[in-house]
């Protein structure tokens, strides 16, 4: 029997600077997530949109462990035995993708290894994937009798087109992350010593930017994308305009003109 430890461990937040960092640690079952973790997800997702803080948040394995192997297949005869427990499970499915969606902050999925199932559920609701040489993807459904909840097929879809999405899916194959990154899927394909220090390297770039202009290109995007979560034409415009009233575009005019780094506080 593999030892296991609490949830809270399992699915835990760090915080380095302005960036969060999400972090799956259950090498027992290389990083699959059970129904509590699932959960978690959302919860903690949720606290880094709240935190004035951050500025960038960051989904991974911890350490060297896989990004997400998916759902935990041993749970399929406890709490997905039967279409109410299965229902349950998905909608946690739903909560965790489109609190990540929805996050206010740029994301980032920083993917080793496996990223199978839920995993690429999880990395496509991110805005970002940077992936390490020995990454793998599959989308195995068919392989298991079930259906994917359309919240996490949109996001897949959204992240590499319809027909690819249903080449993976039809023949849940296991795809490399070279093919992944010619399908779109990896924004940026890195060496596998490289991976913590460029996604390291992209969150602070990111994180150096203007918070609100960020903040309203993201609603910005997803509402062109469809999501709901997103609100209306005048959510959209009223992100935008608080920009224009912001001091940080005080700031960022000035610095310009001065040739100097702008320092923005997102207000």
């Amino acid at each position: 029997m593999h030892a296991t430890h609490p949830v809270s461990q399992q699915v835990r937040a760090e915080i380095k600077g302005p960036v969060g960092y999400l972090i799956l640690d259950r090498p027992e079952r290389k990083n699959a997530l059970s129904f509590e973790m699932w959960k978690e997800v959302a919860k903690l997702i949720g606290e880094f949109s709240a935190n004035k803080a951050l500025r960038v948040a960051v989904l991974r394995g911890a350490g060297e462990l896989p990004f997400c192997s998916g759902a935990d297949i041993s749970e399929f005869e406890t709490v997905r035995a039967n279409a109410e427990g299965a229902r349950a499970y998905e909608e946690a499915n739903v909560v965790a993708f489109d609190a990540i969606a929805a996050c206010p902050l740029p994301t980032i999925a920083m993917i080793r290894s496996f990223c199978m199932g839920g995993g690429v559920g999880l990395a496509a609701a991110c805005d970002l994937r940077i992936a390490s040489e020995s990454a793998e993807f599959a989308i195995p459904p068919g392989k298991l009798g079930l259906a994917y909840p359309p919240s996490a097929i949109r996001y897949i879809v959204a992240a590499i087109g319809a027909s690819n999405a249903k080449d993976m899916l039809y023949t849940a194959r296991r795809v490399k992350a070279q093919e992944a990154e010619k399908l779109g899927f990896i924004n940026r394909l890195v060496a596998e010593d490289a991976l913590e220090s460029e996604v390291e390297k992209l969150a602070m770039t990111i994180a150096e930017n203007a918070p609100l202009s960020l903040k309203a290109g993201k609603l910005a995007i997803n509402y062109a994308s469809g999501y709901e979560f997103a609100g209306d034409m005048n959510a959209v415009k009223k992100a935008a305009d608080r920009c224009f009233d912001s001091a940080d575009y005080r700031e960022g005019r000035a610095a310009f003109l001065a040739k100097r780094k702008p320092q923005f506080k997102g207000e």
